[in-house]
């Protein structure tokens, strides 16, 4: 019986283990496939307070964990099948492990980038291809970017992009952007931002220095094309971790998970949701860890009252 199980170890997870460790609360951290997170493909990092010079994504999550560790969190690997919450304390199904049981959850499985599966895409994330303008567009100052997808996530990245890059060439397989109109105006407007609409990108092109442009086929024509590019963001949506909840917690129509306003709570009482498997809006390692301490916190007081209760009604025995 563990006390409150973390399942989840980006920033949002750890963040969380280093607050329940300190209060000594012992929390057992579930390491899925990738331990870490999506920052573990993330090379340089330069917007997480406190490391004026950068620090590479697996050496920052390393140090988050070290840093859970020293206070007494326990770690385990396995992924996780099931989870019963029809009553506390709660049942997980774990491959590799077992079942575990526990009086709380935290869930910080965080949300997955789609990608579109072409050659050349995955060997080169951290490399020229990206997913979080935010987070890497600073690299592509002066140079010409790709961006691909056709809704306002890609619009607002192709515009944000637009501050750094000379050129900015959105990519789009239809010949009409799904993105709201106000978006595509904004966008339109940009002297920087070409089009390049009704094209399929079927490869990302590299050299030994790193990306050197998209080839796309013209739906129109059939033939293929070459967009030279220094970077490819790819911005076709997200997808949240929260199938093997099984549709116990209440989530958005994309499977976000809902929580309480200025909270971590879920509708289930006892479970925590941080990072971005409940942020459909900011995405950015810092934001998760901070709602990391939300759902330690929120975690660390709900123990607490359970805690009381036990004590008063042991009293009244």
């Amino acid at each position: 019986m563990y006390k409150s199980i973390i399942i989840g170890t980006g920033p949002a997870g750890l963040t969380a283990a280093i607050y329940l460790a300190r209060a000594n609360l012992k929390p057992l951290v579930i390491e899925g496939p990738q331990p870490g997170g999506q920052l573990t493909t993330t090379t340089d990092v330069e917007n997480f307070p406190g490391f004026p010079e950068g620090i590479m994504g697996p050496e920052l999550m390393d140090n988050m964990r070290k840093q859970a560790e020293r206070f007494g969190a326990e770690f385990r690997m396995g992924w996780v099948n099931s989870v019963d919450m029809s009553s506390r304390p709660f049942k997980l199904q774990v491959e590799g492990i077992g079942e575990l049981v526990s009086e709380t959850l935290v869930i910080s499985t965080g949300a997955t980038a789609k990608y579109l599966g072409i050659p050349g895409e995955q060997d080169n994330v951290g490399r020229g291809v990206s997913t979080c303008a935010t987070c890497d567009g600073f690299f592509f100052r002066g140079k010409e970017i790709i961006v691909i997808g056709g809704g306002d996530s890609a619009l607002e990245e192709a515009g944000f992009l637009t501050r750094f890059a000379s050129k900015v060439t959105l990519v789009h397989r239809r010949d009409e952007l799904r993105g709201s109109k106000i978006m595509q105006d904004r966008v339109r407007a940009n002297e920087k931002v070409e089009w390049a609409l009704n094209r399929t990108p079927i490869e990302v092109l590299t050299n030994e220095m790193g990306v050197t442009g998209l080839k796309v086929r013209n739906n129109a024509t059939g033939e293929e094309e070459v967009i030279p590019a220094s970077g490819v963001f790819v911005a076709i949506g997200h997808h949240p971790n929260t199938g093997f909840l099984g549709g116990q917690i209440d989530t958005d129509e994309n499977g976000y998970i809902i929580v309480k306003p200025g909270t971590s709570e879920t509708n289930v009482p006892g479970v925590f949701a941080c990072g971005d498997v409940q942020d459909t809006r900011y995405r950015q390692a810092i934001t998760a860890a901070g709602s990391g301490c939300m759902a330690a916190i929120d975690c660390e007081k709900f123990i607490e009252s359970l805690e009381h209760e036990a004590a008063a009604a042991a009293a009244a025995k």
